[in-house]
């Protein structure tokens, strides 16, 4: 019998097999007898289901040695949580066709002779580039913008990274749209309700507000404002954008602690939920420019 193997190890192809040892009876015998079982390409060594790792092994070797996981896959192998995907996101060289009889659906992305940059010791494309390509498989380039600034703010990525990765990559999809949210992701908005906030006040000549401000409370506690200007009359004004996660009742609460400390700083909040910075531009604005005086 093989020698004890890792998880991954234990799914693998006849051929490797019998570069380690093992004889064609002995394959024969244990598929027979149901304790190994022939998945397409590929031989598991076991019989109960796969893990996700097995999954993500069984598509790989089915895209050949070369292939690397990429987009939504790499992304969530690098730790990233909220953009996870059935199919197995697939990145080989161009030409390159997956074998039959797969049984993990794949999205395969196919490239040419640019060199591939991947994580060290993995077989994962470098997570900037895999964002990059998940990004690229929208239709519209906003749900891409969220997912950069999801691996900023999740403190897989730097902008910086992202944006030496756009560089690199002069003809993907949507890509002004990606630049510009890099900047604005570099400048310090971490949210995409953020970024659509910043550029709603671009576009009615508000002024730019200082973004990801720190603040630290009585407690110690350091707390991050999502924007913040300084009035004429020296009273800071702050802007605090809620996503769904806000409307948790945990964090509802927390919420309104945190913004009676700001008030008690003798500071103005207002507070939008994010669908209202798409939806109620203008009512947003009208209030923006009272509060702020202009």
């Amino acid at each position: 019998m093989p020698r004890q193997r890792r998880s991954t190890d234990l799914v693998t192809t006849p051929r490797r097999l019998l570069a380690e040892g093992v004889s064609r009876t002995q394959l024969a015998t244990e598929l027979r007898a149901g304790r190994w079982r022939r998945l397409g390409h590929i031989v598991v060594l076991h019989n109960g289901p796969l893990s996700l790792d097995q999954r993500r092994r069984v598509a790989q070797l089915h895209a050949g040695p070369g292939a690397l996981l990429t987009a939504f896959t790499a992304a969530t192998v690098m730790g990233l949580q909220g953009w996870d995907r059935d199919a197995v996101h697939l990145l080989a060289a161009a030409g390159t066709r997956m074998r039959s009889n797969c049984p993990v659906p794949v999205r395969l992305h196919l490239h040419g002779a640019t060199p591939i940059r991947r994580e060290p010791g993995m077989a994962v494309e470098f997570l900037p580039d895999a964002l990059l390509r998940a990004a690229a498989t929208f239709d519209s380039a906003r749900p891409g913008c969220g997912l950069l600034a999801a691996g900023v703010q999740q403190r897989l990525v730097t902008a910086d990274l992202l944006a030496d990765a756009l560089e690199r990559a002069p003809r993907v999809r949507h890509r002004a749209a990606l630049r510009s949210a890099v900047i604005d992701i570099g400048g310090g908005s971490q949210a995409l309700s953020e970024i659509d906030f910043v550029r709603l006040c671009r576009r009615n000549g508000l002024p730019e507000p200082r973004r990801q401000r720190t603040r630290r409370e009585p407690s110690g506690r350091v707390r991050y404002l999502d924007a913040e200007w300084l009035r004429p009359d020296g009273r800071k004004v702050v802007v605090e954008v809620d996503g769904a996660l806000h409307l948790t009742v945990r964090r509802w609460w927390d919420d309104q602690l945190r913004q009676n400390e700001i008030a008690i700083a003798d500071t103005i909040v207002l507070r939008f939920p994010s669908v209202v910075i798409r939806l109620e531009e203008a009512l947003v604005v009208d209030q923006l420019r009272r509060v702020l005086l202009l």
